[in-house]
């Protein structure tokens, strides 16, 4: 029996029963918690689980960004988009539909005139890092995605490649981070690799080791970093008991 096998048929089950409590529903809070918290998100992760459990925010004297209760939907989205869409292969068509369910409902982007589910149509640095030109994102992702499918069968050095390369082409306007990250996900769920959480406690040794990555094409503190999050991300599945809920509810003894 395959460990993502058994992650991803316990994620699809629960989803199709609306079970909130379970992995799907932990991985969708955190997930999205995370992520968005290292783009500048206001919420707490308290907030968040009721906005994902509830579809409303409790009362509170805080005020609410109205963008980053409608880039956590988004990203509610955008998880359930990669799940049902697991046995496509990864595209740039596939990626803008990512990108699409995360930003489709974002009024500040859209007055803003970003292209939502398109490349985007202005240049922009992240990181004090020059990225690739709008007139040349097309070509580049192009040129990615022949790489990563020409290297046959995928390892975590691979996926954390991919994402060094991906944010450094930064082909949206907004979104590439949490696009970038969702992508990772996705990718070890079908190359059978524990997936992981990137987590806003560990940002700084995140983007130190992206950094290194895109600059130095020295893969190795990224790697490190991403199978301490993998061992976190174990740990969570084992506690709901993934491979045994699997085992049971399929006959599968391994």
């Amino acid at each position: 029996m395959e460990f993502s096998e058994a992650l991803i048929w316990c994620m699809q089950i629960e989803k199709n029963c609306n079970d909130r409590s379970g992995i799907y529903g932990f991985t969708q809070r955190s997930m999205a918690y995370n992520s968005n918290k290292i783009e500048g998100s206001t919420l707490t992760e308290d907030q968040t689980a009721a906005l994902f459990e509830e579809g409303f925010l409790p009362a509170s004297e805080d005020v609410y960004r109205a963008k980053d209760v409608e880039e956590m939907n988004g990203h509610f989205l955008m998880f359930n988009k990669m799940l049902t869409t697991l046995r496509e292969p990864l595209s740039g068509n596939l990626i803008k539909a990512f990108h699409y369910e995360l930003k489709a409902g974002v009024f500040e982007d859209r007055a803003n005139g970003y292209a939502i589910g398109e490349y985007k149509k202005r240049p922009n640095m992240v990181n004090n890092l020059h990225t690739a030109h709008p007139k040349d994102v097309a070509a580049e992702m192009e040129k990615l995605m022949e790489w990563y499918h020409g290297t046959g069968k995928k390892d975590l050095e691979t996926v954390a490649e991919f994402h060094a390369q991906y944010e450094l082409i930064h082909p949206f306007q907004d979104g590439n981070g949490r696009t970038g990250r969702i992508i990772m996900f996705r990718e070890c769920l079908v190359n059978d690799l524990c997936p992981f959480i990137v987590q806003d406690k560990n940002r700084a040794a995140y983007v130190t080791s992206l950094k290194k990555a895109q600059t130095e094409h020295d893969y190795t503190d990224l790697v490190k970093y991403l199978q301490a999050e993998q061992s976190e991300y174990l740990g969570h599945c084992r506690y709901f008991s993934v491979e045994e809920r699997y085992a049971e509810c399929t006959g599968d003894r391994g």
